[in-house]
C-alpha cells in the first residue's frame, strides 16, 4: 500500500494497487509461448487421452469458450450489415468473405475500420477483439448481448472520448494488460517498459487443463510409465494435486482469476500461498460497501472469505463442477445437500432445521421470493448484463441499512418500501436478537468517514480473531488515517497467521519513528510470504541503508529488489510507476522518482495519484508554480475530489497565495465535511486575512469535529485571546481538561487575564 499526497493529516489520497479490472478483457500473442521453465505444457488433447470424461464436460464450457478465433462458427453477434448508435457515434458491423469488420470510432476520434480477430466469451455476452501495434489487442465497448439477441455499450450513460483510457483503443480496454493471463493457458505478457509494447504469447487459446493444474509434462511422463493394471508410483507428476489438501488449497487455486487482486510476481506457480503472487483487494471503499456487500466487480473471492462457509471449510467445488463450471444441482437443492433437517456430516456445526419451509423464509413456498439465494446471495448486474451473485452468504441486515445506507435483499425486491419498513419485518420475524448483533460494518463505515470514536472500533475489530481476515486487514489499512492510535493493534497484527493481515499491519506501521520502524519490521524481509516481504521493504525505504546494522543491510538490498521486480511484474500500469515513484522519493532520489511519476501519467494522463506525488516532488525542488500547475490539472480531471482542493490550498498557503488558498481550502471543507483539520486549515487561512467571522465559524467547527484534537482548541484559544474575546479562557479550560497540567497552560492563562484588564 503506498500513501500518496503532500502530507495533509487524515484521509489522504491512497493507491491500493489493485489491478483496475475494467469492463474490457483481451488478447496479443497468436504464438504458442515457449516453456518457461523446465515445468513444460503440453498439448491439452494428451490430457483428453486419458481423461475423457472431465474433457467431455469441460468442452463447451465458459473455460473452453473464454476465447477463440473470430469464425463463422465462433461469432455470435450480428454482422449483417447492422448498426448500433451510442452518444451519436454510429458503429457498423459486416461480414466478407467469413471475415468480420466492425466501422467505428477510432483512437483519433475518427471513423475507421478494423477487423476483428477474436471472440471473448460466449455467455451472457460476447465481446470482440482487434490487432493493434504494439502486439496489443484492444476489446470493443460494444458487445454482444447473447440472451437478448442485441449489441448494447458498456458504458451506457457515458460518452467515453477517444483518448481516453477507458475508450476501447485506450490501455484500460487493453487484453494484454487486463485480462489476458484469466482467458488463457500459460500466458507470458512480455512487456516491453521502454516502448509500452508487447510481445505476449500463450499456450493455449482457452483456460485448459493446465491452466489450474499446471504444466503437464512430468504427469504425462508418469502416465507412460505406468499402466492402469499395474501398480503405479505415487508421485503423479502433478504440479498441483488437490488430492487430500485442505479446502484453502483449492480456493485459491480458482483466486488468481476470481478476484479483485493485482499481480506481485511475473509468473503464477499454480499452488498457494495466493500472496507469493498477488495482492488481493480488501474491503475498500468504492469496491464494496462499508458491510462488506459487493458492490464494483469484485470476483467472488473477497466476498467468499468473509462468509461462515469459508471459515468452516467449504470449497468451491462443493457447489461448482471444476470441470464444466455449472452448478452440482439446481435452485435450493444445492443448499439443501448441506442446509437441511438431516444436517451432513462434513459440517458438523450446521443447525440442522428445515430452511424451506415458510417458518424459516416467510414466503410463499416455491416462489422465487422463497429461494436461498432472494435473501443469502443478492445479486448485480456488471457489465450491463452480466448478473454476480454475493458470495459472502449473509443474512438480510436492513438494520444495517437503516444505519449506513447500505443495501439489503428485503428491500432488493420490495424496492417499493424502506429500509425501516424491512428491518420492522426483520424484527417481528425473528425478534430483536437478529438486529442487535455488531456487526464489523459499522466499525469499517465510520472508520471510512474518519470519525474520531471510530479508531477504537477499528482496532477491537483488528483484536478479534474470530472475524474474517480480510476484515481485520480492511481495518488496518482505515487505521492508517489515525497516526499513532493504530499502533498497538498493528503490531499485534504483523505477528498475524494470515499474511494478508501481516501486510496490512506493516502498512499501518509506516508513520513510525526511524529507530522503531527499524527495530519492529526489518525481520520481516525474512518473512515466508512475498506480500509480506515487499510491505517491509516499502515501509524501510525511506531509511538510510547504513543506518541498519551490517547483517540486515544485505536484506535491505535485497528486499527493495524484490518490491522493484514486484512492480516491473505490472509495469504496463500507471500504478506501478507510481510506487516505484513513492521510494524514489523517499530515498531523496528525486531524478527517479520524476521520471516514475511521469511515466505513470504517460500511461494515464487522468492518474489523480500520480499528478498529487509530482505535486509533492516539485514542491521539494521548489518548483511550486510547476506544482501549482500539476494540482489544477488534476482538480481539472477530478473537480469533486477534496483531497486535491486541500493540498492545493496547502500549497498556495505556502507560496503566500493567502486569498486563493483560503479558496481552495474552503471548497475542501465543503467536500470533506468531516475532516476536523481541513477546517482547521481553512480557519487559520481566513484569520491570516482578517476575515475573523468566517475564522470563527471554521475553527469552531473544527473543534466540534474532532473535540479531542488539543492542537485544534488551542487554535481557538489563540484566535480568541487575540480578540480580546473572554471565551479563550473557556476554550482554555477545555484544553487543561483534555491535556492536563501544564506550566504552560497556566502561563497561557495570565496572558489571557491581562489582555482583558486592558
Amino acid at each position: 500500500m503506498i500513501v500518496t499526497s503532500i502530507p495533509s493529516g487524515r484521509g489522504s489520497l491512497r493507491l491500493a494497487g489493485l489491478l483496475l479490472v475494467l469492463s474490457a478483457c483481451s488478447s496479443d500473442g497468436q504464438q504458442p509461448a515457449e516453456p518457461a521453465s523446465s515445468e513444460t505444457f503440453v498439448d491439452s488433447g494428451l490430457c483428453a487421452d486419458c481423461h475423457q470424461q472431465q474433457h467431455r464436460q469441460w468442452r463447451g464450457s465458459h473455460h473452453d469458450l473464454a476465447m477463440q478465433q473470430a469464425t463463422p462458427g465462433t461469432v455470435l453477434g450480428d454482422f449483417d450489415d447492422s448498426r448500433f448508435t451510442h452518444f451519436g457515434v454510429t458503429t457498423t458491423f459486416r461480414k466478407r468473405d467469413n471475415r468480420f469488420f466492425v466501422h467505428t470510432e477510432g483512437p483519433k476520434g475518427e471513423l475507421e475500420e478494423y477487423e476483428i480477430k477474436f471472440t471473448f466469451g460466449v455467455d451472457p455476452l460476447q465481446q470482440y477483439l482487434i490487432e493493434f501495434p504494439g502486439g496489443r489487442l484492444q476489446a470493443l465497448t460494444v458487445a454482444w448481448d447473447s440472451r437478448r439477441n442485441r449489441w448494447f455499450h458498456l458504458y451506457p450513460r457515458e460518452r467515453i472520448p477517444a483518448q481516453d483510457p477507458l475508450h476501447w483503443t485506450g490501455r484500460y480496454q487493453n487484453w494484454n494488460l487486463m485480462c489476458a493471463e484469466c482467458h488463457t493457458t500459460h500466458l507470458e505478457k512480455n512487456y516491453d517498459v521502454e516502448t509500452d509494447s508487447y510481445r505476449t504469447r500463450y499456450h493455449e487459446i482457452d483456460v485448459g487443463c493446465q491452466a489450474c493444474h499446471g504444466p503437464g509434462a512430468k504427469h504425462v511422463e508418469w502416465a507412460k510409465r505406468n499402466s492402469p493394471d499395474g501398480h503405479p508410483e505415487s508421485d503423479y507428476g502433478l504440479v498441483v494435486d488437490f488430492a487430500g489438501k485442505d479446502s484453502n488449497y483449492e480456493i485459491q487455486s480458482c483466486a488468481p482469476c476470481h478476484s479483485r487482486r493485482s499481480r506481485i510476481a511475473h509468473s503464477w506457480r499454480h499452488t498457494p500461498p495466493l500472496e507469493d503472487h498477488f495482492r488481493v483487494a480488501v474491503l475498500s471503499e468504492g469496491l464494496y460497501y462499508p458491510d462488506g456487500q459487493i458492490l464494483d466487480e469484485v470476483y467472488v473471492y473477497g466476498s467468499f472469505l468473509q462468509s461462515k462457509m469459508h471459515q468452516r471449510g467449504v470449497r468451491c467445488s462443493d457447489c461448482h463442477d471444476v470441470h464444466s463450471v455449472e452448478l452440482r444441482l439446481e435452485g435450493d437443492l444445492l443448499c439443501a445437500r448441506c442446509h437441511q433437517l438431516e444436517g451432513n456430516e462434513d459440517f458438523p456445526t450446521l443447525q440442522q432445521k428445515d430452511y424451506t419451509s415458510a417458518e424459516h423464509h416467510f414466503h410463499p413456498v416455491d416462489t422465487e421470493a422463497a429461494r436461498c439465494v432472494s435473501c443469502h446471495m443478492p445479486g448485480r448486474d456488471y457489465m450491463v448484463v452480466d448478473p454476480r451473485r454475493d458470495h459472502s452468504f449473509r443474512v438480510p441486515r436492513p438494520d444495517l441499512s437503516v444505519k449506513l445506507g447500505t443495501p439489503n435483499a428485503c428491500n432488493g425486491c420490495h424496492s417499493d418500501q424502506t429500509s425501516v419498513w424491512a428491518q420492522e419485518q426483520i424484527l417481528k420475524w425473528y425478534g430483536p436478537e437478529r438486529s442487535s448483533r455488531p456487526h464489523y460494518g459499522e466499525a469499517l463505515a465510520a472508520g471510512r468517514e474518519g470519525r474520531p470514536e471510530a479508531a477504537r472500533h477499528l482496532i477491537d475489530l483488528t483484536k478479534d480473531e474470530e472475524q474474517p481476515a480480510i476484515v481485520r486487514a480492511t481495518a488496518l489499512d482505515l487505521l492508517r488515517g489515525y497516526g499513532n492510535e493504530g499502533t498497538e493493534a498493528a503490531t499485534l497484527a504483523i505477528e498475524d497467521a494470515d499474511p494478508m493481515v501481516r501486510a496490512a499491519g506493516i502498512a499501518t506501521l509506516d508513520h513510525l519513528d526511524p529507530e522503531r520502524r527499524r527495530r519492529t519490521l526489518t525481520p520481516l524481509l525474512d518473512d515466508p510470504t512475498l506480500l509480506v516481504r515487499l510491505e517491509a521493504a516499502r515501509v524501510l525505504a525511506a531509511l538510510p541503508i547504513d543506518s541498519f546494522p551490517l547483517a540486515a543491510r544485505r536484506k535491505v538490498r535485497s528486499g527493495l529488489e524484490e518490491f522493484k521486480k514486484a512492480q516491473m511484474a505490472m509495469a504496463d500500469t500507471p500504478w506501478a510507476h507510481l510506487n516505484l515513484g513513492v521510494v524514489a522519493l523517499d530515498q531523496n532520489r528525486l531524478a527517479e522518482a520524476e521520471t516514475a511519476f511521469r511515466r505513470a501519467l504517460e500511461r494515464d494522463a487522468a492518474f489523480i495519484p500520480a499528478r498529487v506525488n509530482l505535486a509533492t516532488l516539485l514542491n521539494r525542488l521548489g518548483r511550486n508554480e510547476e506544482a501549482e500547475q500539476t494540482l489544477r490539472q488534476a482538480i481539472a480531471q477530478a473537480q469533486e475530489q477534496g483531497d486535491l482542493h486541500y493540498n492545493l490550498g496547502l500549497l498556495l498557503a505556502e507560496m503566500g497565495k493567502l486569498e486563493e488558498a483560503a479558496e481552495s481550502l474552503g471548497r475542501a471543507a465543503d467536500l470533506m465535511p468531516e475532516r476536523a483539520r481541513v477546517r482547521y486549515n481553512h480557519g487559520l487561512a481566513l484569520q491570516r486575512l482578517g476575515r475573523r467571522a468566517e475564522a470563527e465559524r471554521a475553527l469552531l467547527e473544527a473543534s466540534r469535529t474532532d473535540p479531542g484534537s488539543a492542537e485544534i482548541l488551542y487554535a481557538v484559544v489563540v484566535f480568541y485571546m487575540q480578540q480580546g474575546d473572554p471565551r479563550a479562557l473557556e476554550f482554555l479550560e477545555r484544553l487543561r481538561r483534555l491535556q492536563g497540567p501544564d506550566p504552560r497552560l497556566d502561563q497561557m492563562e495570565e496572558q489571557i487575564r491581562r489582555t482583558l484588564k486592558r
